[in-house]
């Protein structure tokens, strides 16, 4: 465990206004988003301004093996953030610039602890936008997004974060910095490193410069809510909207547990009675929304939907507020809420959500389902009490179904909120254990001595001494 020489040389590096010794602050530091996960007292918190001192922080971590812990705004839900006792936090909260806007190759450069929506707010006024949208946007910041691959509302038809990254400045474990990817629309020398580091969760190396594509804002947009008196017909819905060739922006879901529970919040006129609605929004040209609009419209009807359409932008602005607002309302009901993140092939969604509403019965835990429909990821929501035992234990076993549920039926333990330490007991359950060990050889590779965010994504590879 590193001593007072290491913190010694780190402030000599930083300053001491910008290395974080106080029990206070470092508490502050000491845990994420994630519901009931450990929470450690990390050594000592870091706020560097620069790659440089990026570097120096890595070299000095690596001279005296210091596990080291990138972090954004930590919000987080797979405990990807979560220090060791004896680690030291790196925040990339004073690292928040951005560096260009090349309006002419359309993309922007941004240090990592810029956040989400204040890119969006800067090339709004050049009609661009970046599409990857987590519900966190406000918060979020573009490190953290990138460390995750995170999606969000407009996965459906725009993708996730990593389908936008093009150039990074990567610090490696021994205070290495290499560039990788840029701005050239077409990019295929060498091993995709972009790609490996986008959701590598910070164990591979620290993101200090991303270069990602804009794309323009579309010119019109028709945002509805349909109602649904039964689950099943708005899960055959959603098939059936894709298999009528209309790719929405956004197919949100929510369960009646999830509409009950929002509405009580926000007051956003939400259906209480209804077992099921979709919010929809199709964006593009106006001839096209019009068109795509109509199709959606029927399909919905088709299948026993009830569709309001927003009259204006106040209305489709309340619409989305709502969907917003299904964490923090839910988060009001008990002490713990734990979020997961069960994705699967579009065509099972169907039977994932019958899944879900059996499993909350079998184990008498209480699921909100709601989530990117349209991509099959869902975010099935257990609010509990992490102080009671008894209950913990059947909501790890409600856990435990639903990922296993959602592997049997073709998925994936993560659709955009990453592996962390929550899921990683499940790693070998989907790649299984030569792919669990290929990402290891890669880790191992990048990070000999496991100081980089250790313990997560791809299993406990403790710090050598």
């Amino acid at each position: 465990m590193a001593g007072g020489d290491f913190l010694k040389e780190l402030q000599a590096v930083l300053g001491p206004e910008r290395l974080l010794t106080g029990t206070e602050d470092r508490w502050c530091y000491a845990f994420d988003a994630a519901a009931a996960q450990p929470k450690h007292l990390p050594l000592a918190v870091a706020l560097p301004r620069s790659t440089e001192e990026v570097a120096g922080i890595m070299k000095l971590a690596t001279a005296y093996r210091v596990p080291v812990y990138p972090r954004g705004s930590g919000t987080n839900l797979s405990g990807g953030v979560i220090p060791r006792e004896d680690g030291l936090v790196i925040s990339f909260v004073e690292m928040n610039n951005i560096l260009e806007l090349d309006i002419e190759n359309l993309t922007a450069t941004v240090q990592p602890g810029v956040v989400i929506q204040e890119l969006n707010d800067a090339v709004a006024p050049y009609g661009l936008i970046y599409p990857p949208d987590p519900g966190s946007v406000a918060t979020a910041t573009m490190g953290g997004s990138v460390a995750e691959s995170s999606g969000g509302l407009r996965g459906l038809k725009y993708g996730v974060t990593k389908d936008y990254v093009m150039g990074l400045e990567v610090v490696l474990a021994d205070g290495t910095v290499f560039h990788c990817g840029g701005k050239t629309v077409k990019n295929v020398s060498g091993y995709d490193l972009v790609k490996l580091f986008c959701g590598s969760e910070g164990t591979l190396g620290i993101m200090t410069a991303i270069t990602v594509r804009l794309t323009p804002a579309p010119e019109a947009r028709r945002s509805m809510l349909a109602v649904f008196d039964r689950l099943e017909g708005a899960a055959r819905t959603i098939t059936g909207i894709i298999a009528n060739k209309v790719i929405p922006a956004t197919m949100e879901i929510m369960d009646n547990v999830t509409i009950r529970t929002v509405e009580a919040y926000c007051h956003a006129g939400l259906p209480v009675e209804a077992a099921a609605v979709l919010l929809l929004e199709v964006d593009g040209i106006p001839a096209v929304v019009e068109k795509e609009a109509a199709i959606v419209e029927r399909v919905c009807r088709e299948n026993g939907g009830q569709v309001r359409v927003a009259r204006d932008d106040a209305e489709r602005e309340n619409l989305w507020t709502a969907r917003r607002a299904a964490l923090p309302a839910c988060a009001r009901l008990r002490p713990t809420t734990v979020l997961e993140d069960a994705t699967v092939p579009r065509s099972k969604i169907p039977e994932m959500l019958l899944a879900l509403e059996r499993i909350a019965r079998k184990y008498n835990v209480s699921i909100a389902t709601y989530g990117h429909a349209g991509d099959g990821n869902l975010h099935p929501t257990i609010t509990c009490d992490e102080r009671d035992q008894e209950e913990m234990e059947r909501v790890h076993r409600a856990v435990d179904e639903i990922f296993h549920t959602a592997i049997a039926l073709g998925g994936t333990l993560s659709g955009e909120h990453g592996i962390g330490l929550a899921k990683q007991k499940y790693m070998e359950l989907e790649f299984g254990a030569s792919g669990v060990a290929v990402m290891q050889r890669l880790k191992q590779a990048l990070d000999p001595l496991g100081i980089l965010n250790p313990g997560k994504l791809v299993g406990p590879l403790p710090v050598k001494e």
